[in-house]
């Protein structure tokens, strides 16, 4: 190894222990049911589900079980740390790939990560499109995908690159998202998205 890879490997290291002892912490505390807890950039948010929330989220579970069957990995509010300071990210939905273990902590890897999809909480929105859409640009989750009830529209990433998304698209509800040409291979009806 070299001194940057060391130093990289004891930042992450360093980053893993912080966010345990911060769940940890977390769940020791009367958080109320049916509330989602992330640590993003070292902040803890805690945002309510709410029902136009949730049926979207099974929506989009439906699409990816759909296309790849019901014994694939796919996960709801599971966390996973994500590249960049303190970043243990419970995604709406999350795809690994196939064939993809746990770690020796017995924690998901990032690189395993094939689709991210978020739906926008008013409270939390500055986080999908913001610190979130980074981390998962820098872990190069391949997909990415951002239903927002608030605009009707859904916005899909796709070609990560340096912390970046190279590609975007953005469709209203009601049109398709087509996404046959990313590893996904399937295309997902929003016509029955609900708005906020």
């Amino acid at each position: 190894m070299t001194v940057l890879e060391d130093r990289i490997a004891m930042a992450e290291s360093d980053n893993t222990r912080q966010l345990d002892e911060m769940f940890e912490r977390l769940e020791k505390m009367p958080v109320p049911e049916g509330y989602k807890v992330e640590i993003v950039e070292g902040a803890v948010y805690m945002s309510p589900q709410r029902d136009v929330h949730w049926e979207t989220i099974r929506m989009i579970i439906w699409a990816l079980e759909d296309r790849f069957g019901r014994r694939a990995k796919v996960f709801s509010d599971v966390r996973i740390d994500f590249p960049g300071h303190l970043n243990g990210l419970a995604p709406d939905v999350a795809k690994l790939r196939d064939g993809a273990e746990k770690d020796p902590e017995g924690r998901w890897r990032p690189e395993d990560v094939e689709f991210i999809g978020e739906v926008i909480s008013k409270d939390t929105a500055k986080n999908d499109y913001g610190p979130k859409k980074t981390a998962y640009a820098l872990a190069e989750v391949p997909v990415y995908l951002i239903a927002d009830p608030y605009q009707g529209k859904c916005h899909l990433y796709t070609q990560p690159k340096g912390g970046e998304y190279l590609t975007e698209l953005s469709v209203a509800f009601g049109a398709d998202v087509d996404m046959t040409t990313t590893l996904l291979g399937l295309t997902l009806t929003t016509d029955k998205f609900p708005r906020d």
